[in-house]
């Protein structure tokens, strides 16, 4: 077993122990016992992931090499921005989700061999691309977080006072602040896509164009709905998932079907 990922999982689960905490406390920024745990979580991960995917003969990018890295990138970024837009409280579900998909690294290896260096120019492509998805999934937590609040809030259950959440306009204004970033970010991918994959819509890629700008039309609508027509609740959350279903597929769909249901 490598000695990074068992530190890297250690930490985080540090930081998720004491992330949580706060969850239930009336403390709502984070310390720097935390920020310290965290950092170093990130960066022994980091350092694992670059050992295990740079190789002599290529860049290994299984399914479970990249989900690592994306999960990494929404780590470090939530930790981020988590001042501004209270991704803090999303903190425990990413750790706990780098954990499960380090353990899936180190018991479940497999090898995915490709050489970027013969193509350089999509470096930018691919940037772009994990950035994201990495927004747009935190996006998605921050869309579940709101169901959750709404169907408490409506039940009147007590657990949601027990919790130290901000307010619910502060969680869709998040929400909305994320997605426009990460609709930036996408409108990037699918622009340097044009621009550098001749290929992009070649039979064993063409899915992932597609999926990938059926996704771009989804968040665009929502967007629009909701500076436009003041769409709220409810209907925020649905769309959110939903275009965030589609970007999975885009990013993963084949990857997944190739790499585990035909092995």
């Amino acid at each position: 077993m490598d000695y990074l990922a068992v530190i890297s999982i250690a930490f985080y689960s540090l930081s998720g122990f004491l992330t949580s905490r706060l969850l239930f406390s009336n403390q709502a920024k984070l310390n720097i016992q935390i920020i310290i745990f965290a950092l170093i979580a990130f960066l022994t991960h980091g350092i694992w992931l670059y050992k295990d995917i740079f190789l002599v003969v290529g860049q290994d990018l299984p399914i479970l090499n990249v989900l690592s890295l994306v999960s990494l990138l929404i780590g470090i970024l939530s930790l981020i921005i988590s001042k501004r837009l209270n991704t803090g409280i999303l903190l425990p579900i990413v750790f706990g989700f780098n954990i499960l998909n380090l353990i899936a690294v180190i018991y479940l290896p497999s090898h995915y061999i490709t050489n970027l260096e013969h193509n350089p120019q999509i470096g930018s492509h691919i940037i772009f691309a994990l950035l994201a998805y990495a927004i747009m999934a935190i996006a998605s937590l921050f869309a579940l977080l709101l169901a959750y609040v709404n169907y408490r809030l409506k039940r009147h259950k007590s657990l949601i006072n027990a919790l130290n959440l901000p307010p619910l306009m502060t969680l869709e204004k998040s929400l909305f602040q994320l997605v426009w970033i990460g609709f930036v970010l996408l409108s990037c991918t699918l622009l340097t896509g044009f621009i550098f994959l001749e290929d992009m819509f070649a039979q064993h890629k063409a899915h992932k164009a597609v999926f990938s700008i059926i996704a771009w039309f989804i968040y665009a609508v929502l967007l629009w709905g909701h500076f436009k027509k003041g769409w709220r609740g409810r209907l925020v959350i649905y769309i959110t998932i939903i275009g965030s279903s589609f970007l999975t597929l885009a990013y993963f769909g084949s990857r997944f079907v190739r790499e585990v249901i035909l092995l």
